[in-house]
């Protein structure tokens, strides 16, 4: 199927114009003024924004974590991305300590088949290097499309990673054109404050932000950061939170180091103060890095807009109030770590982003869609509008209202972090390799339209799936 989207402002990381943009089956054909083509279908965007699917390089969806297992699967978070302008995500395949990676990825795979309703890849989360995976196994999985390796500085007992297992792979890293991201955060020194906490008798919500306070991000941002230029291994510090993570990253890439970092979309809206929140409500707001004192959000805005960070995602990572996190209600440390956000990136990025003029319209496409990209070996056929490129299109009107609340989402979380957060802009129309997957406020496309992309190894570019 053909589509022709005529006359609307097309707006890439680069480049904002007026044009047509014409669709040869799943990917762009011809982009110019006034095309001359037949076509099946003919979208009028005038007085729209025509911008590249948004692509969110860190979600969890199906994940176990804290006894429990997220609440959203492959299908239900991506129906939130899809209505949310987001047409493209990878995912963690997390090793359970003993398992070979081999292993890992058969299980998350069968998670996502058949489900998928945007195209998305995995991340290797990285968790035993003794008793399950080895490094011969790690250095292959570039070659699988497995491109990144994910490896937790905290949760101690659970997930983390010592410095040994951290350098090992950093190594690894830099041999098979991987990118290393780490959850920086000293484990070790949490485990002792979360003890103590308890010990004390301090067991409501905002006990998860006062054991994991902001020097902790900081310390293992640093020494992230030192033993990637040790090993010659390029870093992607994941979820940064505060000004004391900020700094190391800023340092590293005022001396031209291969470090890059991302932030989430919450951290620039929610604040240490919604933890305190009476009746146990605070626990909606446990997800780590814990919501920081609000002089963060300035730095974390700076950050973004100068290019200390370079992404913004989501860490999706959706659990009901009502049933999962109320696992901890009598203690923060069981209360599932994580929080929704698939759906409102981009309308609260270019709400209070865009329109507030602390970014641009092109920055915004760089952060969400152009940069991730870029990092995660998905570029040029994912994060912009080009010929060649997958026909992954969002029609965005910039003029239209949006209520953000739990009620009308898309995600099966009883909750929202915006909720009441009224936006001005949202997607009219969003494609994924020509399918149409939203369109007037409806789900058009059924489970199965999206695929597992093997991404490029870091660096290198990713050519359309025709000529690969």
């Amino acid at each position: 199927m053909s589509t022709l989207i005529k006359g609307g402002r097309i707006i890439t990381a680069a480049d904002d114009y007026v044009g047509d943009v014409y669709v040869d089956g799943e990917r762009i054909s011809m982009i110019g003024e006034s095309l001359d083509v037949d076509a099946d279908r003919v979208v009028d965007a005038s007085g729209k924004y025509v911008l590249p699917g948004c692509v969110d390089p860190h979600t969890h969806l199906d994940m176990p974590f804290g006894g429990t297992v997220t609440i959203d699967d492959v299908t239900s978070g991506q129906t939130a991305a899809a209505f949310g302008g987001t047409t493209c995500h990878v995912d963690f395949c997390i090793q359970t300590p003993g398992q070979s990676f081999a292993d890992a990825l058969s299980d998350w795979h069968a998670k996502r088949e058949g489900k998928q309703l945007i195209d998305m890849g995995y991340h290797i989360a990285v968790t035993d290097l003794r008793d399950g995976g080895s490094l011969e196994e790690l250095a292959e999985l570039p070659a699988q499309g497995i491109t990144s390796y994910k490896l937790f500085m905290a949760y101690k007992g659970a997930l983390m990673v010592d410095d040994e297992t951290l350098f090992r792979t950093m190594e690894v890293a830099a041999e098979t054109g991987a990118l290393v991201m780490v959850h920086a955060e000293n484990g070790d020194a949490i485990d002792v404050l979360v003890k103590q906490a308890l010990a004390a008798g301090n067991t409501a919500p905002h006990y998860h932000a006062l054991t994991r306070p902001p020097e902790t991000e900081g310390e293992a941002t640093n020494r992230a950061i030192q033993l990637a230029r040790v090993a010659g291994a390029p870093l992607y510090v994941v979820h940064v939170s505060c000004r004391e993570a900020v700094e190391p990253i800023a340092r590293a890439r005022e001396q031209g180091w291969d470090v890059w970092g991302e932030t989430c979309t919450q951290y620039f809206f929610i604040d240490y103060t919604y933890l305190e929140r009476p009746d146990f409500e605070g626990a909606k707001y446990v997800y780590t890095p814990p919501p920081r004192a609000i002089e963060n959000q300035d730095v974390l805005w700076h950050a973004v807009r100068s290019d200390i960070l370079s992404a913004i995602s989501t860490d999706h990572c959706a659990f009901l109030w009502d049933g999962q996190k109320s696992i901890g209600r009598d203690d923060f440390s069981k209360i599932p770590n994580g929080g929704p956000g698939l759906e409102n990136r981009l309308h609260m990025i270019h709400e209070f982003g865009v329109r507030t003029g602390r970014i641009s319209l092109n920055r915004m496409v760089e952060l969400l869609a152009t940069n991730p990209a870029k990092l995660f070996g998905l570029y040029p056929r994912k994060g912009t509008i080009a010929p060649g490129s997958d026909a992954d299109i969002v029609i965005f009107d910039p003029d239209k209202r949006h209520l953000i609340t739990a009620d009308t989402q898309h995600s099966r979380t009883d909750y929202n972090l915006y909720e009441g957060t009224e936006v001005t802009g949202s997607p009219e129309i969003v494609f994924l390799r020509g399918n149409v997957l939203v369109e007037g406020g409806e789900l058009v496309a059924e489970p199965g339209v999206g695929e597992f992309v093997e991404r490029a190894a870091f660096g290198q570019e990713l050519l359309p799936a025709a000529t690969r």
